[in-house]
């Protein structure tokens, strides 16, 4: 197989190299995938449309892009995710400026947000809402813009991440309060105040998941946002427990992502706690993946 150095040249137009990249991609995605990749990586490179690529399919590539071209196709081929390397995500209909210090977004994340959304939408009452571990503050962000009147407030442990949802809450205009904080310790969590409803997509995956799991992800997402021991993997849903007792207002209601395997242990650990119902929801693959509690 030849290099991206080797296969590339001064005179690949852009329908020349869109094939190149695919005809690189397919070795290690399938083609589906292979061709969205590509066509992400043409509009970064090109700045042009697909149907304005199409109109100037026979344009040559400049010695930048082809430089450019032969750069990316390098690192996707050590299969580093498109996003960080084009530095943007879309999560429900916004675009957002992701890198390698948060998760990228996940459509099975739209679903959560899209419950708590059109559950929200029907209160008369004023919500203050706290987003778990916000990462690049994709659910918060969406949440402010879709709920305006909401009084929106999210934490995260790693500084580098409330860096990139700051960055993401001003380019998106949506006025967010950001807390650094360990949820894990309980004193941290003292300095948060009460809330009508908290969102958490918490770190669920236990170890022993990783190996399985595919390069890109386990390769270069940050682990602090993925993995839980294998030990204790309900380590956060337990904090998140913990917390609503002391800080949600009566009435108040809880919507956590989930592993799909831990269910029924996310129910019953709510259900022991006392919290008075909860409801487990399938995404779109028919998997449980969310879960709505109530106090």
């Amino acid at each position: 197989m030849l290099s991206a150095h080797d296969s590339l040249n001064l005179l690949m137009t852009v329908q020349e190299a869109r094939q190149e990249l695919v005809n690189s991609l397919v070795n290690i995605y399938d083609e589906g995938e292979a061709a969205n990749i590509t066509e992400l990586i043409m509009e970064y490179i090109t700045r042009w449309t697909r149907t304005e690529q199409i109109s100037n399919k026979d344009v040559p590539f400049s010695f930048s892009q082809i430089n450019l071209l032969e750069n990316i196709t390098d690192r996707l081929l050590k299969h580093e995710p498109v996003q960080y390397i084009i530095s943007e995500a879309w999560f429900a209909g916004m675009k957002f400026y992701v890198d390698r210090n948060v998760l990228i977004p996940r459509p099975e994340t739209e679903e959560l947000v899209d419950w708590l959304v059109r559950d929200c939408s029907k209160e008369t009452r004023h919500l203050k809402m706290l987003d778990v571990g916000t990462g690049s503050g994709c659910i918060a962000i969406v949440i402010k813009n879709k709920l305006p009147g909401v009084d929106m407030w999210a934490c995260d442990v790693s500084d580098a991440a409330l860096t990139v949802a700051r960055m993401n809450a001003d380019g998106l205009n949506a006025p967010i309060d950001f807390v650094p904080l360990d949820f894990l310790d309980s004193e941290q969590r003292k300095q948060l105040g009460f809330f009508d409803i908290i969102v958490a997509n918490p770190p669920y995956v236990p170890q022993k998941d990783k190996i399985p799991m595919r390069k890109n992800v386990v390769a270069y997402e940050p682990h602090l946002a993925l993995f839980v021991s294998d030990d204790d993997p309900l380590v956060f849903y337990d904090a998140i427990a913990d917390f609503g007792e002391g800080h949600l207002k009566d009435d108040g209601r809880i919507y956590l992502e989930i592993h799909e395997e831990i269910g029924g242990k996310v129910t019953e650990l709510f259900t022991r706690k006392g919290y008075s119902s909860t409801e487990l929801k399938k995404d779109l693959e028919g998997k449980d993946r969310m879960v709505r509690i109530s106090k």
